[in-house]
């Protein structure tokens, strides 16, 4: 079965964004580099982007969009959660391979085109 354990969503501020979040919901700051900053309440990560150029945001929303980018749900077997997502009308859109074991994932839309990632080992900051 999968749980929802990420959310990444896309922001003007990187910085006004986390101390929002973490001041007001006590989240955690886990990692960040430039164009994101991770959080974390102990069993969900929350993502904070901020991309500088429309080709970095991957896809037709560009850099200047404000919002949900994507969701993401741990598994316990992601090849056969990923056979399952085809079957029923979900697209495979590649891998975004992380460090060993953590934040690794599949990247799919669902029939309406709304991206998530699929996780065999979770992001940092999830349980």
């Amino acid at each position: 079965m999968a749980k929802l354990r990420h959310i990444a969503m896309q922001v003007p501020d990187l910085e006004k964004a986390a101390r929002f979040y973490q001041n007001v919901f006590d989240m955690e700051r886990m990692t960040e580099n430039d164009i994101a900053i991770n959080l974390s309440d102990g069993v969900v990560n929350l993502t904070l982007l901020h991309f500088p150029t429309d080709e970095m945001a991957g896809d037709a929303r560009g850099k200047d969009y404000v919002g949900v980018h994507h969701i993401g749900f741990i598994t316990d077997d992601a090849e056969a959660l990923g056979k399952r997502i085809r079957e029923k009308g979900g697209q495979f859109k590649g891998a975004s391979p992380s460090p060993k074991g953590r934040n690794a994932e599949d990247k799919y839309t669902d029939p309406e085109g709304i991206v998530f990632d699929v996780s065999q080992h979770g992001w940092l900051g999830t349980s």
